[in-house]
């Protein structure tokens, strides 16, 4: 784990998300899901065209008191007008009710489609592509990144939309009202969409760098406090706070520059809203001197100007919305589009009950191009054996494992269970007669009983506490003060190392597995828990077929086959005993680990020779 750990924080993720597609096309994209709820869309979006024809009639009404009613004195109709305004005001406020109502439903449905479809997707995917991606980045994917959607439906994006269909109607009548008013109204608009168009690509980039910071600052976070007995081993809170500051100064950094070309971008369009206020202040007041148009047209005019000038306000004030909503979209269709490396066919069948004959023939891998890790393998299981794979780290014996549970494919070869190519079955159903115990224990946040029947769900109390018996963990779990019900913490911290592998055991034997792979199963366990355990193997293993990766040699002296592998090839095969008389790697490699033994048969032979 440490050198993993140190790993990661040395490499700097230098992904950045390269997709060039247009607003359009990623919008375009995001409407397929809205569209899904599209009886909900439908009535908030016919509220729209009502609200838009209310919008038209309150300047119509004040232009009518104007010229009419004050001329005329017609203080008789004040009361019935005011209240046709009252009324019209009620309508929109209903109408507006229930339009963001009916879009918050749509909103939150549709952020419930993509953030589910998301995580479903990321189930999919093969272990290459986690471990080529932070686990921050990934979760602020599935969490900010979505969020981020909520305002492009909910709130001030359907605001425009309604504005702008409101706009459509007004300049429709604008212009069968005065269409030389009109044009100067609207001369200022190519200005605005230009200049919309220039923020809006600046900003598009600022928020992209937005993103990336913010995903820093969770990586970092999220390494730091899963792994903060390290940090605290090796005296670095200071460092750690050091470069956590550093993270979230250069997200500072990235959030003032966002915000400043959005605060330079309002002031813009309102200056040439104004300016489109005074050129039509400026040619009304001529044409109402002039005879050619009243006052109350006027005053019409002017609100129906600033009705037109609504959509370009709000758009200023959302542009961030749409900015940031577009760098999600590219976030998370760059991850919806990448296919897993490993898939299942078409036509793939469920895998009978096995019998636990495992074959690999001619099997080529790597896990990089040009890295080959596994050469031209070749091994033979049969049914009921216990196989152990011994070498020097790095040598290919966790691969082997990996690839008979698919978590990735060979580039040549294929790999049997009873004669079947696992790449012609479900991976459900391979994976479910498996029980994998790794060298990295791996428990979850829970409950000892819900660890232990995460390898079965569903299954009963009894055999959970079976499972537990063969592990020899039953014995430590009913010390604890809950017992089963104990809660171990995020990955089981509250146990010791040999507590959570006899747990990983547990969770693997529950699954009355007929192929176990044990990977470095037994290391973080003791001497007396070990041979506990290795006893209650023996027993368990009766029948049933067992690949072995270990480096303690003294755990798998009675495997019934011992393959010894190098550099992706293998050395030699044999028993333990055959395999020491013939004084080759694992001889050595024996030698290597019990040197006592090796210096009491040299006096043996020594004493012999005397």
């Amino acid at each position: 784990m440490q050198a993993n750990f140190i790993r990661q924080i040395a490499q700097k993720d230098s992904s950045e998300f390269q997709v060039n597609l247009s607003a359009i096309s990623l919008y375009k994209r995001f409407f397929t899901y809205v569209w899904k709820h599209k009886i909900q869309l439908i009535l908030a979006s016919s509220t729209i065209f009502f609200l838009s024809f209310l919008q038209v009639i309150i300047p119509q009404i004040t232009r009518y008191v104007i010229d009419v009613v004050i001329p005329q004195r017609k203080i008789e109709l004040l009361p019935w007008l005011g209240l046709g305004i009252a009324v019209i005001t009620l309508l929109i406020g209903s109408l507006n009710f229930a339009r963001n109502y009916m879009m918050s439903l749509v909103g939150q449905k549709t952020l419930f489609d993509i953030r589910n479809e998301l995580y479903k997707h990321l189930q999919t995917l093969s272990l290459s592509f986690f471990e080529n991606k932070r686990t921050g980045a990934l979760m602020a994917m599935v969490t900010k990144d979505v969020d981020a959607l909520e305002k492009l439906i909910t709130t001030d994006v359907a605001e425009i939309i309604a504005e702008i269909f409101t706009f459509i109607v007004i300049v429709i009548y604008l212009i069968y009202a005065d269409w030389q008013l009109t044009l100067l109204i609207l001369i200022t608009l190519p200005i605005m969409v230009y200049i919309a168009q220039f923020f809006g690509k600046q900003m598009r980039g600022a928020y992209r760098e937005v993103q990336k910071q913010g995903a820093e600052i969770n990586n970092h976070l999220q390494e730091t406090l899963t792994n903060i007995k390290l940090i605290k081993a090796c005296a670095n809170e200071g460092y750690e706070i050091d470069r956590f500051s550093e993270y979230n100064q250069q997200n500072m950094d990235a959030n003032i520059r966002a915000v400043r070309l959005w605060s330079g971008f309002a002031p813009v369009i309102d200056f040439m809203n104004n300016l489109g206020f005074i050129t039509v202040l400026a040619y009304g007041a001529w044409e109402v001197i002039g005879g050619h148009m009243t006052i109350g047209d006027l005053t019409a005019f002017l609100a129906y100007l600033n009705h037109l000038n609504q959509p370009a306000k709000r758009f200023s004030k959302v542009m961030h919305v749409i900015q940031k909503g577009a760098t999600a979209l590219e976030r998370i269709y760059e991850v919806l589009d990448t296919q897993p490396e490993v898939k299942e066919k078409p036509d793939a069948i469920a895998l009978p009950p096995i019998q636990g004959n495992i074959r690999w023939q001619g099997v080529e891998f790597a896990y990089n191009s040009g890295q080959q890790v596994i050469h031209h393998f070749n091994l033979d299981i049969q049914p009921g054996m216990t196989v152990a794979l011994v070498g020097a780290s790095g040598a290919g014996k966790s691969t082997i494992a990996n690839l008979a549970a698919r978590f990735y494919d060979p580039q040549q070869g294929t790999i049997l269970i009873d004669g079947i190519d696992i790449r012609d079955v479900t991976l459900q159903s391979l994976r479910s007669q498996m029980g994998i115990v790794s060298q990295e224990t791996l428990l979850l946040h829970g409950s000892i009983k819900d660890n232990i029947a995460y390898g079965k769900p569903g299954v009963t109390n009894a055999d959970i506490e079976s499972a537990a018996k063969i592990a020899h963990a039953h014995q430590f779990i009913i010390n604890l003060p809950q017992g089963y019900d104990t809660v171990i913490g995020e990955r089981g911290m509250k146990l010791s190392g040999g507590q959570r592998q006899r747990l990983a055991i547990a969770r693997a034997l529950i699954k009355n597995p007929q192929f176990l792979i044990l990977d470095e199963a037994t290391s973080a366990l003791d001497t007396e828990s070990e041979q506990l355990i290795q006893q209650a193997l023996q027993q368990l293993l009766k029948h049933r077929t067992c690949l072995v990766i270990a480096h303690r040699l003294s755990t798998i002296q009675n495997a019934d086959l011992i393959v010894v592998i190098e550099q992706g090839r293998i050395q030699e095969t044999g028993t333990h005993n055959k395999l020491l008389a013939q004084g080759g790697r694992y001889a050595d490699l024996h030698a290597r680990q019990f040197p006592q033994k090796l210096s009491l048969q040299s006096a043996m032979t020594q004493l012999a020779d005397i």
